[in-house]
């Protein structure tokens, strides 16, 4: 099945944006930036909205989860909007019992820990994205020209939080399943690539112009047992996208040594956290794939000439690749100052590419 004829890749309206044109491969005539966590609570705005509303409630109400995406489009002229949701979105539609705690994340109600609680696990009905899709096309019709980016979890990363039964330092009970239990490991990964898979399919078939998997704690796992046991499973998440054709990213925290595996699994681009220079990913991974990343979150609270000089060595090490996406090596953090970001991005804009 190919993208529909209205898509923004199809009809023109998003094909030549800087961000696509570099996620192929390209050098567009600035440089793109966009920022993971850009939507949300770093923005004076979001929090007025999110006064009352869980933040699942606020994920899954297809007008509300709209203008969240476009806020920081509108405030910081950012090359891309990615789509207002959570990783455990498709968990909880997928009937698991999971909520957000303040503070803390993504918290199940009953832990998935034995053969039995995964044959529980019923397979993803794609209906049940419907208000994704609903919020992916009343954004992409608001967007215009700027891409949309869709997202999900990678399967390790969803699943470790099935396991752990929410937020972990170490994933020990993740990683012991997945060496006691190989066959339900498995299993449970299967089920999370599909979840993923369907939820990505979904925000691609409504507008989505690329997508990125996150594999937030993959950085917890040595490389055999990520291509052993968790790479297969990336892999069939983004087939799931099978004819459609959209750029995908791949990124992990703390995945130097994977970098290589995570670009295996399919990915056209990969994103780099904080950890490494640019120039250091780009030769492990041949000189052959675009780069996204990989400013340091926690130098937005630095005065701005401490910024401004990092960022510029980042724009310089990204030069080494073929192309290269600037965003932070991890997500905005909550207190960053709104103006610090939008500065950042007049500064990336006025580089040379």
């Amino acid at each position: 099945m190919a993208l529909p004829p209205t898509h923004p890749l199809v009809d023109g309206r998003t094909q030549s944006s800087p961000l696509i044109r570099a996620f192929r491969g390209e050098r567009p005539e600035t440089l793109p930036v966009w920022f993971m966590r850009q939507a949300g609570r770093s923005l004076p705005e979001y929090r007025a909205l999110r006064t009352d509303v869980a933040m699942l409630d606020a994920c899954l109400d297809p007008a509300l989860a709209s203008e969240i995406t476009l806020q920081p489009v509108r405030r910081h002229g950012v090359d891309a909007g990615i789509l207002f949701s959570d990783i455990v979105v498709p968990v909880r539609l997928g009937g698991v019992g999971v909520e957000i705690a303040p503070g803390r994340g993504p918290v199940l109600e009953h832990p998935i820990r034995s053969a039995s609680d995964v044959a529980a696990l019923r397979p993803i009905d794609p209906d049940v994205f419907s208000p994704i899709r609903e919020a992916v096309a009343l954004t992409v019709a608001e967007l215009g020209s700027t891409p949309l980016i869709g997202f999900a979890g990678a399967p390790f990363t969803v699943a470790a939080y099935l396991v752990e039964g929410g937020p972990s330092k170490d994933h020990l009970r993740a990683r012991t399943l997945m060496h006691s239990d190989p066959h339900t490991w498995a299993a449970l990964m299967n089920w999370a690539a599909d979840a993923a898979g369907e939820f990505l399919r979904a925000q691609v078939e409504a507008g989505a112009s690329a997508v990125q998997l996150f594999d937030s704690w993959a950085g917890s796992l040595g490389v055999d047992d990520y291509v052993r046991r968790v790479a297969p499973h990336s892999r069939r998440a983004l087939d799931h996208l099978r004819g459609l054709d959209v750029p995908t990213v791949h990124f992990g925290v703390g995945a130097g040594d994977l970098l290589a595996a995570m670009r295996g699994v399919g990915a056209d681009v990969i994103g780099v956290d904080w950890r490494m220079p640019l120039s250091e990913a780009n030769r492990r991974l041949g000189g052959s794939t675009p780069l996204q990343g990989n400013i340091d979150p926690a130098l937005l609270a630095a005065p701005w000439p401490v910024l401004e000089a990092h960022v510029r060595e980042v724009v310089d090490s990204g030069r080494a690749a073929p192309a290269h996406v600037v965003n932070l090596g991890h997500g905005v953090p909550p207190d960053t100052d709104p103006d610090t970001l939008t500065r950042l991005v007049e500064l990336v804009h006025s580089l040379p590419r």
